[in-house]
């Protein structure tokens, strides 16, 4: 009885609801006009499916029913978004007038694409209709292209700073066995940077495989497959003292905490970086309050921003000193960072495909849009590796398909909340996104699926 005076309450609410709904829509043409009126219906219509959702009871632990509600809200939201009036209309002072349909633009003629992004130039006019290929070249050209002379500089001083860096090693820490110091990231695959002023200095911490041995990160305590362990071995045989690195051992694993402290003091306190930089024309500062191994480096022309990374190259895997936020302080973090470049560019050079170019507009794309960071670089890389398995037409021509193609995989795999490496599928690479993040997220990316210039504005 309880359970038929509940049903009868709803159906008295929806019908309640109903009365006023149609209340508003029949007299909203009186005042709206009709178009006011049409999009009334539609918001009035979009909200309504968004209250009987919030109302309605859910399949608590069916996760197809959730991935079903969380793509009909972003459809519901971007319905909402599609109704709202423009915030300014131009006013019309006579309204006897008729008004005038502006003359259709020209269709473009059919270009030549295959010039090189560098030189290929796109005549934008006010009676021209951009196709989003071209749109997609112009904003390449006017917002992504750093000039060479700029990436020479940085280059020349992360290069100066390196070797100044090694000197130092080589002179106060000839016990420990580091390797040469090189250059990494976006600034030197050309991939992902929008400026000049961030490069990553790695440094080979050399091991002996006979003393060490890796744990995969399925056996460590946070059960992560992208974090590792590097265990001493035989301390029965060859005891504490016998590698040099014993020194920065906890608990039988090699801490990667214990060693970025010990840089970080070095960093901080024992380099002359006021003299490095009058030697390099440049103020150098240490980050202090930061975790990570960092220096600012400040020139007339540029401002570069460095970041240190103890690496371990071991048993074929790439891993740094990287460990996640808490208390676990032997993790090291696997890298994909060479493979990824190294396979998108091998699969360009196979097919002359145009995916380092898709790469370079979708991170520029993702870093000056702030809810869409974090899919910058690695998640975008493993997207294109994954739709270069099965989308073979990767030339430059098709550009603007591959591009709105990718923006549909990130959806899906957003959906889902879990996005395989390409390297290895037992890692998520959205793991540590929380769900607001992934809302917010899947929310732009769904509506630019369907219209993928939202992107391209500047924020």
């Amino acid at each position: 009885m309880a359970e038929f005076g509940r049903k009868r309450g709803k159906r008295q609410d929806d019908s309640g609801l109903g009365s006023v709904v149609d209340f508003l829509l029949a007299n909203a043409r009186l005042v709206l006009g009709v178009g006011g009126a049409a999009v009334l219906a539609i918001a009035t219509l979009a909200v309504k499916r968004l209250i009987d959702r919030a109302t309605s009871p859910r399949d608590e632990g069916d996760p197809k029913a959730e991935q079903k509600t969380l793509e009909e809200s972003w459809q519901d939201l971007a319905l909402i978004k599609a109704t709202q009036p423009p915030l300014k209309k131009q006013r019309r002072e006579d309204l006897s007038e008729p008004l005038l349909l502006p003359a259709r633009p020209p269709v473009p003629e059919p270009r030549d694409c295959s010039a090189p992004l560098e030189t290929l130039q796109v005549e934008s006019g006010p009676q021209r209709c951009l196709t989003l290929q071209e749109k997609l070249l112009l904003h390449y050209s006017s917002h992504l292209a750093i000039p060479e002379e700029q990436v020479a500089l940085a280059q020349q001083l992360a290069r100066g700073i390196c070797a100044e860096l090694q000197n130092f090693l080589q002179s106060k820490c000839s016990e420990l066995p580091f390797g040469s110091l090189f250059l990494s990231g976006p600034l030197l695959d050309g991939l992902g940077a929008l400026t000049a002023d961030h490069v990553d200095f790695m440094l080979p911490v050399v091991l002996d495989p006979g003393l060490w041995s890796l744990i995969p990160g399925e056996e460590t305590v946070v059960r992560n497959p992208q974090y590792w362990m590097i265990k001493r071995t035989d301390l029965e045989y060859f005891p504490r003292g016998r590698s040099p690195w014993d020194r920065f051992i906890v608990g039988r694993y090699l801490s990667s905490n214990a060693l970025n402290e010990m840089l970080h003091k070095m960093l901080m306190a024992s380099i002359n970086w006021p003299a490095i930089g009058s030697l390099l024309g440049s103020v150098i500062r240490p980050v202090v309050a930061s975790e990570e191994l960092k220096l600012e480096v400040k020139h007339d022309q540029v401002e570069l921003s460095v970041t240190l990374f103890p690496v371990v190259e071991m048993e074929d895997k790439v891993l740094l000193a990287a460990p996640p936020e808490g208390l676990v302080e032997n993790l090291w973090l696997e890298s994909f960072y060479k493979a990824e470049v190294s396979k998108v560019k091998e699969l360009d050079a196979g097919d002359c495909g145009a995916r380092q170019c898709c790469l370079r507009i979708l991170n520029g794309v993702c870093k000056s849009h702030p809810s869409l960071r974090k899919l910058s670089g690695g998640p975008l890389m493993h997207v294109v590796l994954h739709l270069s398995a099965t989308s073979s037409d990767w030339a430059e021509g098709s550009l603007a398909a591959r591009f709105q193609q990718v923006l549909e995989e990130l959806v899906g795999y957003l959906e889902k909340g879990v996005l395989p490496s390409y390297f290895n599928h037992k890692i998520n690479l959205f793991c540590e996104l929380l769900e607001e993040e992934i809302d917010e997220m899947g929310f732009m990316l769904y509506r630019a699926v369907s219209e993928p210039e939202l992107l391209l504005k500047e924020k």
